[in-house]
């Protein structure tokens, strides 16, 4: 199926209504995930024709999508990588473990970005950034789309290495978000130290129920995110 290659439109216009001329692409994928960080990737590429076949990660073969993120990682002006780990998003919760990676994906970069194109329609990130949401941005936005590219093709990598010594869960196929054979693991073995203990699956685990964790916000502590830090991937 063909898919409408994304543009520099949303960059453009930022260009016009707020002068800034650094602007990134921001994008996660774990979001939905019972296993392993919520990564996201913070992408800049200023206004250059971007790569043949540039699209969401998602509408991409594994072979397409892998080749593609290979020539991102030269193509783009910069990029960086931001995680949070399954112990912070039981911590915190997704919102907060959310800003909390792209605030390191954006801090990583070599240039401060002046404005921010954010997927989705929520602005988990707020101040101090000047974000500006776009629905589908990983397909509309070049910026977005290497940034879900990058994200997704680096986690993956990520959740297969730390599946070696977990073969049963077959991490490397699934990349930690609900499959069969993930599923059957989940309740012949129980958690592995990379899922997330906070999360509803536990429910229909008897065996494994008391595992879960409460999130320490809705104890009465509320997330303290500056300075934490990250998940060493």
């Amino acid at each position: 199926m063909a898919y409408e290659p994304p543009t520099h439109t949303v960059e453009r216009s930022l260009r016009a209504t707020t002068g800034a001329k650094v602007i990134a692409g921001v994008d996660e994928v774990g979001r939905g995930a019972w296993a392993g960080p919520v990564t996201v990737c913070a992408a800049i590429t200023g206004l250059r024709r971007p790569p043949e076949g540039l699209t969401d990660s998602k509408l991409l073969s594994v072979k397409r999508r892998n080749r593609l993120a290979v020539e991102l990682e030269t193509w783009v002006t910069s990029y960086a990588l931001g995680h949070a780990s399954p112990e912070e998003i039981d911590d915190l919760g997704m919102t907060a473990a959310l800003r909390l990676a792209a605030g390191r994906a954006l801090d990583a970069l070599p240039v401060r970005p002046e404005a921010v194109i954010l997927d989705g329609k929520h602005d988990y990130l707020g101040d101090p950034w000047r974000v500006r949401t776009v629905i589908k941005g990983d397909q509309s936005c070049v910026a977005v789309a290497a940034a879900s590219v990058l994200a997704k093709v680096r986690r993956d990598k990520m959740m297969a290495e730390l599946g070696i010594d977990h073969a049963d869960f077959a991490f490397e196929d699934n990349a930690g978000y609900p499959s069969p054979v993930h599923k059957a693991a989940l309740e012949e073995r129980g958690p592995t130290p990379y899922h997330r203990l906070s999360w509803a699956y536990l429910d229909a685990l008897p065996q494994w129920r008391h595992l879960k964790k409460a999130r320490s916000w809705a104890n009465g502590r509320l997330p303290e995110i500056e300075g934490q830090l990250g998940f060493d991937f």
